[in-house]
């Protein structure tokens, strides 16, 4: 009985912990893939900047007024959350599995014994928004950069210890040089509201 304890002390203060961070740094990895290939398939197909962003003019050429189409920009970030949870089902049907010397952090075993199975399980929402950032490039010339946020949360089961973790990348989808003077006034961007968010146990 003492060794039993013992062991089961040492497991849940030494062992769990380092199991529970190795299944995170890989976890962490398995989602950022999901989540990069999700947003680059869909922006790559169906964003084009000259069709979302709208440039109104004046006769001087200067920029009266720069406004997002919201609805499509909705209809992509709905399709990369709708894809990013098809993917994350599959990874929580998989799980992922590491060999037990991974925990022992010896170089010599790190390849050795029984395999550890960490399983996954969404939680809470996938929430795709959008990011704009205007740069001066020069004189009358504006840079202007529209990111993709997605942002997720899972749980991570292993024997004996669960934990939740929140996963959130961005990735621009495009950079633009707007030529004609751009007062604020005349940004009307609106992508506070943009985006989606999808219950991911849909």
């Amino acid at each position: 009985m003492l060794f039993l304890n013992v062991f089961l002390y040492a497991f849940d203060r030494i062992v769990a912990p380092s199991m529970a961070n190795i299944a995170e740094g890989q976890i962490r990895i398995k989602i950022t893939e999901i989540i990069n290939k999700a947003i680059i398939n869909e922006y790559s197909k169906n964003f084009n900047y000259d069709d979302i962003i709208n440039i109104e003019k004046d006769v001087n050429g200067d920029i009266t007024l720069l406004r997002a189409d919201t609805l499509k920009m909705n209809k992509i970030a709905c399709d990369v959350s709708l894809e990013s949870q098809r993917e994350l089902k599959k990874l929580e049907n998989m799980g992922i599995t590491f060999p037990m010397g991974y925990v022992l952090k010896n170089n010599l075993l790190a390849y050795y014994g029984p395999n550890i199975r960490v399983k996954i399980e969404p939680i809470g929402y996938i929430e795709t928004k959008y990011l704009s950032n205007f740069n001066s490039a020069g004189i009358n010339q504006t840079r202007h950069t529209i990111s993709v946020q997605v942002k997720s949360k899972v749980k991570i089961i292993i024997p004996m210890k669960t934990k939740e973790i929140e996963v959130k990348n961005q990735v621009p989808i495009c950079e633009t040089i707007i030529v004609g003077n751009t007062p604020n006034t005349a940004i009307d961007m609106k992508l506070k509201d943009a985006g989606f968010k999808l219950n991911s146990g849909d």
